[in-house]
């Protein structure tokens, strides 16, 4: 995939109205809501627009640029939910198996049950663990930002999400010191599940995540610029970060009030998001630098059955499983936040689409994506054989600006 435009009328799509994005997004900017932005949209194997707006350092004057470098937060999830699946098709588990098989201490784990002043009661668990509900975030697991659990309270407490000088092995180890939130597989709630996932593909290839992700994924498809840190010779093209305070340092509650006090302004994040620790912060639920056209290759890849540049990195069969709908009908609507998302389920890793008219939004049955906390967000339409990827450093900002986007390319769709 060439880093490079083409014409949108080649793959029915229309470039006149792919121009009514620019002027919607350059809003936000003029705003003061976003410092800057980049847009993009691909069909049909085809970049069709790329826009960048605003500056990835407005202090510095440093515009937003086509190689800006973005934390992408929870978009690493997606990308470590794919890295299991290929061991997935080398026959190493099944996603019935317990986690226990390959990180015994989950076997060991207790549910909370009560708060009797400062003590914790638990209950054991009713069922195994298994790798598909961590994949499904229906786990039992949670956040600490999150604040509709103890446990949440507990990660806080004991700064779960503060400390990058814990490896992958040392962080997984951590949050099993602690109770399940729920009996797995009662509900859906979003959660650290994924950073498990990225430590069982540790266990069972025998490789560090992020070595594992290099030779396997970020190589083959071309994802120079993907990894858990940046290299000092490409910090000038890092992002500053705006919006709320950092995420892994507060909970939900504080961002809330931070909103209300109409706070958006630069804040530091590298003591919980540093560039310059990829040898112990390498996380599954977070933590990766990206580009829009790295990631773009990774939703190419996806949409092209698994294969892009020559290499068939999964099977069209294994995506169809994984953007499928896991969860049961008593787990629907999921949220993260409120308003829960009605017309979605989940599948591995990732949303996915199931009634367009009950989401509200454009697109179409079996789409699929995820968002970051900072204001990234990416869609893949197989029935369109179209995606999107939108990237901003945004901390936590609660505009719908993903969504209009996300419209507006789908309005440029003629034929």
């Amino acid at each position: 995939m060439e880093n490079k435009v083409g014409s949108a009328e080649k793959v029915g799509m229309s470039s006149e109205r792919l121009e009514r994005i620019q002027p919607a997004m350059q809003k936000y900017i003029d705003n003061g809501m976003l410092r800057g932005m980049t847009t993009m949209v691909a069909r049909k194997g085809e970049v069709v627009h790329f826009e960048q707006l605003g500056h990835r350092d407005k202090e510095a004057g440093k515009p937003m640029t086509a190689d800006t470098i973005f934390r992408i937060y929870s978009m690493t999830k997606p990308i470590a939910s794919v890295a299991l699946m290929m061991l997935y098709e080398y026959g190493e588990f099944l996603l019935g198996d317990p986690v226990a098989k390959f990180i015994p201490a989950f076997a060991e784990l207790k549910v909370f049950d009560r708060l009797d002043g400062d003590q914790v009661h638990t209950v054991d668990l009713e069922s195994h663990v298994t790798i598909a509900q961590l994949l499904t975030h229906t786990a039992g697991l949670t956040y600490g930002f999150l604040d509709d659990s103890p446990v949440s309270g507990l990660y806080r407490q004991n700064e779960l999400m503060t400390d990058p000088g814990l490896t992958l092995e040392e962080f997984i180890d951590k949050i099993l010191e602690f109770p399940l939130a729920y009996q797995p597989g009662s509900v859906w709630h979003y959660s650290v599940s994924i950073d498990v996932v990225a430590r069982l593909v540790e266990v069972i290839s025998g490789q560090p995540f992020g070595e594992y992700l290099k030779e396997k994924l970020f190589d083959p498809l071309g994802m120079n610029d993907t990894a858990f840190g940046v290299p000092a010779d490409k910090l000038d093209r890092l992002s500053a970060m705006y919006g709320l305070p950092d995420i892994s340092s507060t909970h939900m509650e504080s961002m809330i009030e931070a909103y209300q006090a109409g706070f958006n302004e630069r804040i530091d994040v590298s003591g919980t998001y540093p560039v310059d620790m990829p040898q112990t912060f390498v996380r599954g639920g977070h933590g990766l630098f990206s580009t829009t056209w790295d990631y773009m290759r990774f939703c190419q890849m996806v949409l092209n059955g698994g294969r892009l540049n020559g290499h068939q990195i999964l099977s069209p069969k294994t995506l169809e499983l994984m953007y499928s709908n896991f969860l049961p009908a008593d787990l629907l609507p999921w949220k993260v936040a409120d308003p829960p998302d009605y017309g979605y389920g989940y599948g591995l890793g990732s949303r996915v689409m199931m009634n367009p008219g009950e989401a509200q939004m454009m697109g179409s049955v079996g789409e699929h994506g995820w968002a970051g906390a900072a204001k990234t967000y990416f869609w893949i339409d197989p029935a369109e054989d179209m995606a999107g990827v939108f990237m901003s450093q945004s901390m936590m900002s609660p505009d719908p600006i993903q969504q209009l986007f996300r419209n507006l390319a789908y309005a440029a769709i003629v034929e």
